[in-house]
């Protein structure tokens, strides 16, 4: 199975553009621009994440500043800190709701020490809902073998359409089919569950 897709680091981009805190304002814009991004991380000589700066950010600089005013500023005065940051190791979901509920649309990823490690974008997090039906078929095959143990959860069939995923087969002991559809709804990707699994007679 190629990804469980659980975690920040399965989604997040690898690839990272950033500025250090004595970045020129026109540096900073012209990153933005080249780069087709909203926001970069503003990094430390050293790499670690210190705040972020944005197109917003610029743009009331410009506004209370005024142009020239705005253009002697560097990132380090610009940015917004502490900036949001998330870890490799923390459930994607939890990166969604950091991001809609502080209105982002990207998180710094960093390590223990706070050094840049990636970026987690919203488009990164939509990978979890667009993983080709194989693939998800085949983890929900295996949160069901860790969950109900190799002789139960060998004997259902495990299908994915479109993100839909139908089980059938011999209903597991101590387990109704509502309980069965949660837990498959619960793995990233699956948009829907359809259990069509009876108990042994």
């Amino acid at each position: 199975m190629e990804h469980s897709w659980d975690t920040v680091g399965e989604v997040m981009t690898h690839a990272v553009v950033a500025v250090g805190r004595d970045a020129p304002y026109r540096e900073i814009a012209e990153t933005l621009r080249s780069w087709k991004v909203g926001s970069v991380p503003v990094l430390t000589g050293d790499g670690r994440v210190i705040g972020v700066v944005s197109e917003a950010d610029l743009l009331v600089a410009r506004e209370s500043e005024g142009e020239d005013g705005a253009e002697a500023m560097t990132a380090g005065q610009l940015m917004s800190a502490p900036a949001a940051t998330v870890h490799p190791g923390s459930p994607a979901a939890e990166a969604a709701r950091t991001l809609a509920r502080r209105g982002l649309r990207r998180l710094p990823v960093v390590d223990e020490e706070d050094y840049l490690l990636g970026i987690v974008s919203r488009g990164d997090l939509l990978k979890i809902h667009l993983r080709e039906d194989e693939d998800l078929a085949a983890q929900v095959r295996f949160e069901l073998l860790a969950a109900l143990h190799p002789g139960p959860a060998g004997e259902l069939d495990v299908r994915a359409e479109d993100g839909r995923v139908t089980v059938t087969g011999p209903l597991p002991d101590a387990l109704t089919p509502a309980g069965l559809a949660r837990l498959i709804r619960s793995v990233p990707g699956v948009v829907d569950a359809a259990v069509r699994a009876a108990a042994p007679a």
